[in-house]
């Protein structure tokens, strides 16, 4: 072996080395910068969301103004729809029919509206300051403030809020204490009203739609051929005079045909985009806001908010390995966490509590809730 061969060898192992232990090194940065104990899946995710989670806080306010207005515009649209439209054609069918159907349907919009407007301007309720709170069990991190239990963070609206679901842009304000039920009848009552809409319309929307569409249909290829009749021994002939019928056997057939009414509702190209219009906006609410209501429900029905689903899970998991059970110290049972919820409680009933509006307030303060532990109020 030469000289040169042994130290260009020398070199080529050094060079290596030296790589190996830069790579060794800015791995183990990467590790201290991005891993530790607590570090998991959904940590990671987080992180990955933080630049979403960051226009969402920063811009979310913004939007909330344009998604009232637009939840307006589309509710009176459908509204006027249904007057323009519906009320002449079910009017023609059955006046009876029609009043009926206006007492529903103007009950079920009552409701959306007072639950909307209601759900709006209702502040979710937050702590009071300048108070020494004996309920708080910890201190918001943003706020440094006394945090009572079941109160989170907004980061949207920056201040904690009291049993809080979630920040909702279409209300432009957070979901809470105070308006929950608000919003739960509100989605309830607008996925009834378009269920009603539907089920009411899809006659209107069939002829309209539908039967009418071949109105115009025009013979591209006239028939030719020559016209024939059956005769008395059940023999085809040919018919070689214009009437079909025999003057001296038979007199020709007087035909009195009921004259449709249908053409008073003629179709108009308005009409038909309007209609379309109804139909893509009631079924996409039934199916969007249908299943958030029936998720809410469900939430209702357990005796827990949104946030609280996350967190009660991620407690069952944690003591499911400890061969332990996790009880939701707020779940009373489907049947009086439904009443709490709607306020049936101290002689309400459920005809003026939900049928109807009604401004009553949920029950206690909102910095101390009933536990399963407590007597029933």
């Amino acid at each position: 072996m030469t000289k040169f061969t042994w130290r260009w060898r020398n070199s080529t192992k050094n060079l290596i080395a030296r790589l190996q232990l830069r790579y060794a090194y800015m791995k183990l940065c990467f590790h201290s910068l991005t891993y530790n104990i607590h570090t998991n899946p959904s940590y990671a995710t987080d992180v990955c969301m933080e630049p979403i989670f960051w226009i969402v806080d920063n811009y979310t306010h913004l939007l909330g103004p344009f998604f009232v207005i637009g939840v307006a515009i589309l509710t009176t649209a459908v509204v006027t729809i249904a007057y323009w439209i519906g009320l002449p054609y079910w009017w023609a069918k059955s006046t009876i029919g029609t009043i009926i159907l206006l007492v529903i349907g103007n009950w079920l919009l009552i409701n959306v509206i007072f639950h909307y407007v209601m759900a709006s301007i209702t502040p979710a309720g937050k702590p009071p300051e300048g108070v020494q709170l004996i309920e708080a069990v910890s201190i918001c991190k943003k706020c440094i403030l006394p945090k009572p239990p079941r109160t989170h963070h907004c980061s949207v609206c920056n201040k904690c809020v009291l049993k809080m679901d979630h920040h909702c842009p279409w209300l432009n304000n957070c979901v809470g204490y105070s308006n929950h039920r608000y919003f739960f009848l509100y989605m309830a009552y607008t996925t009834i009203g378009c269920l009603f809409l539907i089920v009411f319309g899809f006659e209107i929307g069939y002829n309209y739609l539908w039967l009418e569409h071949g109105d115009n249909w025009i013979e591209t290829e006239p028939l030719i051929g020559q016209p024939v009749k059956f005769n008395l021994s059940g023999h085809i002939i040919p018919v070689t005079h214009g009437n079909e019928y025999d003057d001296e056997i038979l007199l020709p057939a007087e035909h009195n045909l009921p004259t449709p009414t249908f053409n008073e509702l003629s179709v108009t190209p308005e009409k038909r985009r309007a209609l379309m219009f109804m139909a893509f906006v009631n079924v996409a609410v039934v199916l969007a806001l249908g299943t958030l209501c029936i998720w809410h429900a469900r939430l209702i029905t357990r005796g827990e908010t949104s946030i609280e689903a996350n967190i009660n899970d991620s407690e069952r998991k944690r003591l499911s390995g400890h061969n332990r059970c996790y009880v939701n110290p707020y779940d009373f049972g489907p049947k009086k966490n439904w009443k709490m919820f709607l306020g049936l409680v101290r002689g309400r009933t459920f005809w003026r509590t939900v049928i109807l509006p009604s401004w009553h307030k949920p029950e206690g303060n909102g910095l101390s809730f009933y536990t399963v532990h407590d007597e029933w109020p």
